[in-house]
């Protein structure tokens, strides 16, 4: 039987904003490899409910840089993770309309010329309606979502997560 762990918005945001403009020592950086947006999401995603989710492949881990879950660092990979419809431990998400969005929740946001979301910053402030986020790759905190270049946005609300 699975147990219900609620999400520790804070927690996830005060990693984040540690870390937005350095890195933490136990994750490899992969902005030599292609970006290290969706690690920073997964790093900060952990902070804020301390579960894993140690599934080969479907999974959602990290043990190295050579061992982790393409959900823990691929943009697509994790919005299949966290909204899948198959129980198991780890964090569940659910896709949520911007203006719905709370800090703690992430952003996914797909740039012109490409078929696929290629950023995953998480929301760190919502002020008057505007959404602020912190993101490595392109570091950044507090910045406002609408200083991207985006042609499409997709929420993702954290709903909380399942330990077995």
């Amino acid at each position: 039987m699975a147990r219900w762990i609620p999400y520790n918005r804070r927690a996830a945001v005060a990693y984040a904003h540690r870390w937005a403009f350095g890195r933490n020592p136990e994750f490899y950086s992969f902005n030599e490899l292609g970006g290290d947006c969706t690690n920073f999401a997964s790093q900060c995603l952990y902070a804020g409910t301390g579960v894993m989710n140690f599934t080969p492949d479907l999974g959602w881990y990290y043990r190295s840089g050579n061992d982790k879950a393409p959900a823990w660092t691929g943009v697509p990979y994790f919005y299949n993770f966290l909204t899948r419809s198959w129980d198991g431990p780890g964090p569940v998400g659910e896709e949520m309309p911007l203006a719905m969005l709370e800090p703690g929740d992430f952003v996914q946001l797909r740039f012109a010329g490409s078929k696929v979301y290629g950023h995953t910053p998480i929301v760190v402030a919502v002020r008057n309606g505007r959404i602020l986020v912190a993101a490595h790759s392109q570091d950044a905190d507090y910045r406002p979502l609408s200083t991207y270049s985006y042609v499409q946005a997709r929420g993702i609300h954290i709903l909380g997560a399942r330990e077995i």
